[in-house]
């Protein structure tokens, strides 16, 4: 199988305008992103992005590109227009554009899900063991079955454990945190960005349950590794080089 690397890149972020190009330590983070999906085993590795600034700066580090439409609503629907550009891969890899030290053998590990050819969606877990995230609504959980497939996303705890204090929850049950890396099946990939988007999507703004709401399985990785996303112009401050 053909493995294609797609770091989807917008400069109109709401929170951080144009943080693809913000200098971290003499390098943009676009350039960055791409610097470390290249240490991994994919195939290709291109930034998708709408913005002539983008294309400018990933032609001056020499990378590649495609350009795609700025209507698009997630990185999910602008991967899905590479691929219609882009033939001869099988499966897709979703980078996040805001994670500069993301580390490649979290890429590497996503891709090994493929290696079971029913596998169509495969995304990345981590144990929580915190309060702090097991609580905070903007870290979306998981629940999974005994096949490692997700079963759930929420950004409420689930399960909820009726038989002890929310203080004792994170030891007495053990809950994953979703890890924003995708991959598709390219044919799959086409297939659900063509869904309508779900009530459970809608009321939790998680796209990934649009999938399972329409009968998708997404198998699930447990990585111990977790790397800083850039969101705002104050994670700046998170970043030791």
């Amino acid at each position: 199988m053909k493995f294609l690397g797609i770091i989807p890149a917008r400069f109109a972020s709401t929170r951080f305008p144009g943080k693809p190009l913000i200098d971290i330590g003499g390098k943009t983070m676009i350039q960055r992103v791409y610097e470390q999906a290249l240490k991994s085993d994919l195939d290709k590795v291109v930034v998708a992005t709408d913005d002539e600034r983008i294309v400018a700066e990933v032609k001056r580090f020499g990378g590649d590109f495609i350009l795609t439409s700025p209507n698009h609503q997630s990185g999910t629907d602008r991967c899905a227009e590479v691929v219609q550009k882009l033939s001869g891969f099988d499966v897709v890899i979703n980078i996040q554009g805001d994670e500069p030290f993301i580390d490649p053998s979290q890429i590497s590990l996503l891709s090994l899900c493929f290696n079971d050819e029913t596998v169509e969606l495969a995304t990345l877990i981590k144990e929580i063991s915190e309060d702090a995230e097991l609580f905070n609504p903007n870290i979306p959980k998981v629940v999974i079955n005994d096949n490692q497939q997700a079963i759930y996303f929420s950004r409420h705890p689930i399960p909820f454990i009726r038989n002890a204090e929310k203080e004792k929850w994170a030891t007495t049950h053990q809950f994953y945190k979703h890890i924003g890396i995708y991959g598709y099946k390219a044919t799959t990939l086409l297939k659900i960005t063509k869904l309508l988007p779900s009530s459970l999507e809608l009321a939790e703004s998680l796209e990934q349950l649009r999938w399972l709401e329409n009968g998708y399985q997404i198998k699930t990785k447990i990585t111990t590794i977790e790397t800083i996303a850039i969101d705002t112009p104050e994670d700046l401050q998170k970043i030791i080089l």
